[in-house]
């Protein structure tokens, strides 16, 4: 899942007035869904939806007693979505929209690129390879030198070829080597 699928499951989790009052009430003690209902006046069945939605983002676990679950806030699943999800980079990189994109770039980005933001396939053609690029490009945008080691790293996290990948950045005059192959700049 990519990170802006991450932050809309746990943005859409807590998009909602009875899911935040489950939180609130989950951040002082585990409840059984039956308290739950009983102190927010919905029916159980409501009250386990919301619960679902929580859990599937993490948000709560749940253990049996008995005949019943209890639910108990995952403080620090909490605490860390926010810290990950909201780091300056990651909200830097919303700011980034397909918007800015021209026709022909969303195009070669939605066939090359599958929802999770992996590369599906390198393309042939060199015009829809330089979209690739730039796309790709993105993930370097703090000042380098980067290593080789760095830039396989980062690449990694859109293709397993990143050998193609960083070729491609020197081909296309997108980044720079240093004369003895350890550092990569931007262009």
């Amino acid at each position: 899942m990519s990170k802006e699928q991450l932050l809309l499951s746990f943005f859409k989790a807590l998009a909602d007035a009875n899911r935040l009052k489950i939180v609130g009430l989950l951040a002082h003690r585990p409840h059984a869904v039956e308290e739950l209902a009983t102190v927010l006046e919905l029916r159980p069945s409501t009250v386990s939806h919301h619960l679902s939605k929580l859990s599937s983002a993490g948000l709560v676990s749940s253990t049996s007693k008995g005949h019943y679950h209890h639910y108990a806030l995952e403080v620090d699943a909490l605490h860390e979505h926010a810290r990950s999800l909201l780091s300056s980079e990651d909200l830097r990189d919303l700011a980034q929209s397909d918007d800015d994109l021209d026709p022909f770039d969303k195009k070669v980005l939605s066939t090359f690129m599958d929802d999770a933001g992996q590369l599906k396939a390198i393309p042939m053609k060199r015009k829809k390879f330089g979209v690739i690029l730039r796309f790709a490009l993105r993930l370097f945008e703090d000042e380098g030198p980067w290593s080789e080691v760095e830039v396989n790293q980062r690449l990694k996290s859109i293709s397993a070829d990143v050998a193609t990948l960083r070729r491609g950045f020197i081909d296309h005059g997108l980044m720079t080597r240093s004369r003895d192959g350890s550092e990569y700049r931007r262009a």
